[in-house]
């Protein structure tokens, strides 16, 4: 496994909408495995294929509870609302509010190339909207409140 370079703020590819994935080849399984590695090396919970310069609807979750490599995912169902800090790795040392839907249900396709469903609340509901935005080229700065002192959008 490589650890990947993390796309930073001002980098074009954070903005894209990301291409769904066509076909699970080896190459997206080696890239889902390194995106893996980048997010444990740089202590995340989350991670998305254009944080690491790929625009292709691919994200690697884990909250500490098991690690989910999602392609296409996409938010079938979410209820309430919550507001909590964020961060992203491709902001380091930035954090803001963030208001969320409380619990969600996202359709994905895993890495055998199955059809799976998550229902999550809390720390995971929160990470995987973050992470999904991501894939339609949306940050979390730009609807944060209360970000880090000194930082500007």
């Amino acid at each position: 496994m490589s650890i990947l370079e993390i796309r930073k703020m001002g980098d074009p590819v954070l903005k894209e909408v990301c291409k769904p994935v066509e076909k699970i080849t080896k190459k997206i399984k080696i890239l889902l495995d390194d995106m893996a590695e980048t997010m444990y090396v740089n202590e995340g919970v989350g991670i998305a294929a254009p944080q690491v310069g790929v625009a292709i609807r691919a994200v690697i979750i884990d909250v500490g509870e098991k690690r989910y490599d999602l392609i296409n995912p996409v938010i079938v169902e979410s209820e309430g609302k919550v507001i909590d800090s964020e961060g992203c790795l491709s902001f380091p040392g930035v954090y803001g509010d963030v208001e969320r839907a409380e619990k969600v249900r996202v359709e994905y396709t895993n890495r055998f190339g199955k059809r799976k469903f998550i229902e999550a609340d809390g720390l995971l509901a929160r990470c995987l909207q973050h992470e999904l935005d991501h894939l339609d080229g949306r940050l979390f700065i730009e609807v944060a409140q209360n970000l880090t002192e000194g930082f500007r959008k």
